[in-house]
């Protein structure tokens, strides 16, 4: 499970890094770095026990 959680983690910051460069959507920019963060957050504090 723990390497789901960083598999969508690691797709959200690139979803992220598009929309910066791209300046296409503004509020979902922000909102898909900190789904990003609280994924890697919960990968962290998990650790690999799963």
């Amino acid at each position: 499970m723990s390497s789901l959680l960083y598999f969508i983690a690691i797709i959200l910051l690139i979803g992220w890094l598009i929309g910066v460069f791209a300046y296409s959507a503004t509020g979902l920019i922000h909102a898909l770095l900190v789904l990003a963060v609280i994924a890697v957050l919960f990968r962290l504090i998990g650790g690999r026990g799963v």
